[in-house]
């Protein structure tokens, strides 16, 4: 029981974090909106860098490059609590039906890589150029974020069994 408790509060948690950063950045837009568009305009690289040609500069894709990063943290977070609460409600099920329980934990944390790892490391720091950025730079926490949920993601979907119960004398 203590593990299936572990793995349901690990995914409230990466749930809550996602919660966040989605609240932060719809009420707070202006703030990290300059960050997509500062990555997406390439204008804070290396000055002699050949890698410009990349540049987005039309500010109503920065606008929907930003508004897909928001949904994906909602669906994030929402299909994370979700995750949450259905292994909540099957932790003293079966280990098939807590099994069962966890597929939307499972689709919560590999959105969640998705976002950061592909979006953030590869399209931002390796396309975009960020990694050459010292102001516009996310490639540190986006690695911090992409690792936890990773490692989460492992022991999650590790498969529970269930208990043998003692044999009676």
């Amino acid at each position: 029981m203590t593990i299936r408790y572990s793995k349901l509060i690990l995914l409230a948690a990466v749930s809550f974090y996602a919660t966040l950063v989605a609240f932060g950045n719809i009420t707070d837009y202006q703030t990290n909106f300059d960050f997509v568009q500062h990555v997406l305009m390439m204008d804070t690289i290396f000055p002699d860098a050949t890698i410009k040609y990349r540049a987005i500069n039309n500010p109503m894709l920065h606008h929907l490059f930003y508004l897909i990063i928001i949904i994906t943290e909602c669906v994030i977070a929402a299909a994370g609590w979700y995750g949450s609460w259905m292994m909540l409600c099957a932790r003293k099920q079966s280990a098939k039906t807590f099994n069962h329980a966890k597929r939307w934990g499972v689709i919560a944390l590999t959105l969640a890589f998705i976002l950061w790892q592909v979006g953030f490391m590869s399209v931002g720091g390796e396309w975009f150029g960020m990694w050459m950025s010292k102001t516009w730079n996310g490639l540190n926490a986006s690695f911090r974020i992409f690792t936890m949920v990773i490692l989460i993601l492992i022991y999650l979907i590790i498969p529970d069994r269930d208990e043998k119960k003692p044999e009676s004398a």
